[in-house]
């Protein structure tokens, strides 16, 4: 089978991973925690998401969207420098994360007033830590950050206790959401508690349908 060229990305989303994606019959960015991808073209981003938060973003009149994928609530201080292709530790925390993707979006021509936002994660996945839940912190954050900015979201899927899989469609908002009820959530748990734990060892740096 002859391989599919991909269309260039933007500038400064080279390092995301992206493919041919045979099931949505169009190229496919995927993101970790940290990462956050934006297109202008027909493509899907996709992300698992624990306790984590993705907020989906696109500008409804001129098509242009993106997805970001972070962990904990709000870093305070400078942003440090980091590589272009490895995880970017600010953006593990939302207020980056969040302001990241905006100014992405508004480089690109977006306009705030035509903003579409959908938001998902924050589920509590974490065992063991009973005196805090990241999920319901990240949740909090993120409401309270759009609520400030003055945005309305479209649409949301957050809380419980189960992992996530979202497929964003940023050309036309489209969200393909898949509640991860029947899959041992230990890959994603282990995955979660490794990055908390590598973040802790950083210095300071800076329509929904179900399928």
């Amino acid at each position: 089978m002859a391989t599919v060229a991909l269309p260039k990305p933007l500038a400064g989303f080279e390092h995301v991973y992206r493919n041919w994606d045979a099931h949505w019959q169009c190229p496919s960015a995927k993101i970790l925690p940290g990462e956050c991808y934006v297109s202008t073209q027909d493509e899907v981003i996709h992300t698992v998401l624990g306790s984590c938060i993705s907020v989906c973003i696109r500008d409804r009149k001129l098509g242009v969207g993106g997805m970001n994928h972070f962990m904990l609530p709000v870093q305070e201080g400078e942003r440090g420098i980091t590589r272009q292709n490895s995880i970017n530790p600010a953006l593990c925390y939302g207020n980056w994360a969040m302001e990241f993707l905006i100014n992405a979006i508004l480089k690109q021509g977006g306009r705030r007033e035509f903003f579409e936002i959908k938001m998902f994660g924050g589920g509590r996945v974490l065992t063991g830590m009973t005196n805090i839940d990241i999920g319901a912190r990240n949740i909090e954050f993120a409401r309270d950050y759009l609520r400030q900015e003055k945005f309305t979201l479209a649409a949301e899927d957050v809380g419980d206790i189960c992992p996530r899989k979202i497929v964003y469609f940023p050309k036309t908002g489209a969200v393909k959401l898949r509640r991860l009820v029947h899959t041992a959530n230990d890959s994603i748990e282990r995955r979660e508690r490794d990055y908390l734990l590598s973040m802790n060892k950083k210095p300071a740096t800076t329509d929904v349908e179900l399928f």
